[in-house]
């Protein structure tokens, strides 16, 4: 694992100090792994509406013609 250095502003840093009982390391991770499923998500949700338009404009071919294409139609 590495280390990463956060700044936070002063009466941030005062109240994080009042509440010992938190890992505050462990709060930082599980909020940026939030923010990249987040934006990983978001991603694939474009990159599917980006699929559909591009299938229904006729710009790809169907499954059952790519497996006709790549001699899989019988497997």
């Amino acid at each position: 694992m590495v280390n990463v250095t956060l700044t936070v502003p002063e009466e941030l840093y005062k109240k994080m100090k009042v509440h010992k009982e938190f890992r505050w390391s462990e709060v930082a991770r599980q909020a940026i792994e939030k923010k990249i499923r987040e934006k990983e998500l978001l991603q694939d949700l474009r990159d599917i509406a980006k699929a559909e338009k591009e299938h229904k404009e006729g710009k790809t071919i169907s499954h059952k013609q790519l497996l006709r294409e790549l001699e899989l139609d019988a497997v």
